[in-house]
């Protein structure tokens, strides 16, 4: 039966340089609260429209324009106190707040998907991290016992060079006392 490596240590190097977004992938079957249909993907896309400087100066000019044109009788569609006027921004805010609100609330979950995932990358890499420190504690250890037995081993090789050495002295001393008294 084979075992799957990457099931024994979910994270891995090869696995980071693959798939930068791995901690986000279970997080794909989410869907929002309002859908990815076209309706919900216009919306969102418009309430984000109304915070742009685009909007806002355009805004600004059709407002400045409707009001020049009405209050300098070039046409007399919008008189003043402008109550056309009014109730096209009655209406815009009335469609504008719940579609900020849809956007708003899509944000809101696609944020708390992201920091779910990114909660669960944070966890992996302590717990990689976790998992180098006793690997290397476990190394110094072994570096220890390495040390002391190679400190016991010149100990011995010290101590046979001297016996070897003592001997040979010995061995020539006897030799140098046959020769002298033939």
């Amino acid at each position: 039966m084979a075992t799957d490596p990457k099931a024994t240590n979910p994270v891995s190097p090869t696995d980071t340089q693959d798939s930068y977004f791995r901690f986000h992938i279970p997080h794909l079957h989410l869907c929002s609260v309002f859908g990815d249909d076209w309706f919900s993907l216009k919306a969102e896309s418009f309430a984000r429209f109304f915070g742009t400087p685009v909007f806002l100066v355009a805004q600004t000019v059709i407002v400045a324009i409707w009001i020049a044109i009405n209050a300098f009788g070039f046409t007399k569609f919008d008189v003043y106190p402008f109550i056309l006027l009014n109730l096209a921004f009655s209406l815009q805010a009335a469609y504008a707040a719940p579609l900020i609100l849809l956007a708003q609330t899509r944000q809101a979950d696609r944020d708390k998907a992201h920091a779910d995932a990114d909660a669960q990358h944070r966890e992996a890499l302590a717990a990689a991290a976790e998992q180098r420190q006793m690997l290397a504690a476990e190394q110094g250890t072994q570096m220890m016992e390495l040390l002391q037995q190679n400190t016991q081993l010149t100990e011995l090789v010290k101590n046979l060079s001297q016996r070897i050495e003592t001997l040979t002295i010995e061995m020539h001393g006897k030799v140098i006392q046959g020769i002298t008294t033939s």
